[in-house]
């Protein structure tokens, strides 16, 4: 059998022999605190969700009009030049012209209240469906604004990915049925990027005094060490043995517990870990039968029944961070299937649930995160200087359903150019009724764009028109794949690291 001579943590120790210890690179933390709601009674369900779409439209339309006039500006065909028009319904058949508004698909197969009045009725449901593509052609794209709607046709319309609720501007003309046949479509693109460091140094500047350099912190030392954000998601813990021993694994290689010298050096690079999204599996209820027992005869109640409910899978994700947030932070942002509230934004899953892991968090009102953060959903901050904003995948997942491809890059691509990363809600994504501002709408460009609970790993660096530069990044169910995602903190270049067990 080959063996090597690199040191191993199975190997006995030596007697009289020094050995030096490895330090945890350090990294920076700075949230935004974009998607909180309100608290308490200044919570409100009550008002119209098609606000929303208008606040949308208002917040977007300038910049829209102000990248189709620039591209549009000499525009004409056969001597006719062509004339912004204000509204929608102002549109004259046969004239050359662009307007801006709201894209709204049209299709049969999206569901509608009668499904949840049905549940409600006892009436056997429609199945969630895979896709709200109508496979005979009967969907209908739709611009819209204050003023009224408009269908939009055309064989430019099949080279476009467009969904509910993106801003758009298109030119063409209107013809004798009505529609307007468009020849060219222009969306908001990317807005603003941050320079790195950018709002911690403003931080300094307001905190100090000081002009050029930002607050000095233990973070200060990462920067330029080779530091790496590690991203996992869909950890799925529900109590299944051998997803516990991938748990096992991941905790082993971000403790460096596992592998030689050199192992434990690259596992102490990694500065910080993000959970983004589904890291308690789906809700599965106990049944007193099955512990062998008879279930007593007892009247129907529909009150909650504390004795069918599985703790479980809560205990199991406390005592796994509660393993690594000694040696290492970590982010957890909920997603579709975790103890969080099913509409956008989820907020921050209660620390109730982390009876052990909530000692690393930073006390309510405390200005500055601790080592344990549990964020929002929608999430965006600033790590190591750069801007990051990341989702648990349900906006992506249900853009999914609005387009015939499976290119989630593509998706995410798209959702950072209109400039609203949740465009489906509330259409067909729950989503709380804001009333004054849609914050779905973000209004600086971030460096890193991240995703979870894809179904396979992907990443890519998109430009913008003035030299922005986002690097998208799909992330995988960990319980699917055992895949980990790393992000270099200088570089930007994205690894994958995948843990399996090896069946004898």
């Amino acid at each position: 059998m080959a063996t090597t001579n690199t040191p191993s943590l199975l190997e006995a120790p030596k007697g009289g022999e020094e050995y030096s210890t490895i330090d945890r690179v350090s990294s920076t933390y700075n949230p935004l605190h974009t998607y909180d709601l309100p608290k308490g009674d200044q919570k409100h369900y009550g008002q119209q969700f098609a606000d929303m779409y208008f606040l949308r439209l208002a917040k977007l339309k300038p910049a829209v009009e102000d990248v189709a006039a620039e591209a549009w500006a000499d525009f004409e065909i056969a001597g006719e030049k062509v004339r912004k028009v204000d509204r929608v319904l102002d549109v004259r058949q046969g004239d050359l012209c662009w307007v801006a508004g709201t894209i709204y698909m049209d299709m049969p197969l999206k569901p509608n209240i009668l499904d949840d009045i049905s549940k409600d009725h006892w009436v056997t449901a429609i199945p969630p469906r895979e896709k709200y593509v109508s496979p005979n052609g009967e969907d209908k794209v739709m611009l819209e604004d204050e003023s009224g709607r408009l269908r939009l046709t055309g064989t430019y319309l099949q080279t476009m990915l467009l969904v509910t609720g993106c801003i758009v501007a298109v030119m063409g003309t209107e013809n004798a049925n009505g529609d307007f046949e468009i020849i060219d479509l222009k969306v908001p693109d990317l807005p603003r990027q941050p320079e790195r460091w950018e709002r911690d140094e403003s931080a300094a500047i307001l905190s100090n005094g000081t002009h050029g350099k930002r607050k000095s912190t233990d973070g200060e030392k990462s920067a330029g060490s080779g530091g790496k954000v590690a991203f996992v998601s869909g950890l799925g813990i529900g109590g299944d043995e051998m997803e516990s021993l991938r748990l096992e694994l991941l905790a082993e290689y971000l403790l460096g517990e596992s592998g030689g010298e050199d192992d434990r050096t690259e596992s102490s690079k990694v500065s910080r870990l993000i959970i983004a999204g589904n890291a308690i599996g789906q809700a599965t209820l106990t049944n007193p039968e099955d512990e062998g027992g008879t279930k007593k005869a007892t009247k129907k109640s529909y009150r909650y029944d504390s004795s069918a409910y599985n703790p479980g899978p809560t205990i199991h994700l406390d005592d796994f961070l509660t393993s690594l947030l000694p040696s290492i932070p970590v982010i957890l942002i909920p997603g579709e299937s975790d103890p969080a509230n099913v509409s956008l934004p989820q907020q921050p899953v209660h620390p109730a649930m982390f009876p052990q892991s909530r000692l690393y968090s930073s006390p309510p009102g405390a200005e500055e995160p601790g080592w344990f953060d549990s964020v929002t959903n929608p999430w965006i901050g600033d790590v190591d200087g750069w801007r990051m904003m990341g989702t648990g995948g349900q906006p992506v997942n249900d853009v999914y359903k609005y387009v015939e491809g499976d290119d989630r890059l593509e998706m995410m691509e798209n959702l950072l150019r209109w400039r609203c990363i949740a465009p489906t809600a509330p259409d067909t994504l729950w989503s709380y009724p804001y009333q004054d501002d849609d914050p779905f709408v973000y209004e600086e460009c971030p460096h890193v764009y991240f995703v979870g609970n894809q179904p396979s790993f992907g990443t890519r660096v998109i430009d913008g028109p003035v030299d922005q530069q986002v690097t998208l990044i799909a992330i995988p169910s960990f319980r699917e794949t055992g895949e980990v995602v790393l992000l270099d903190t200088e570089t930007l270049e994205v690894d994958v690291i995948k843990f399996d067990l090896m069946n004898e």
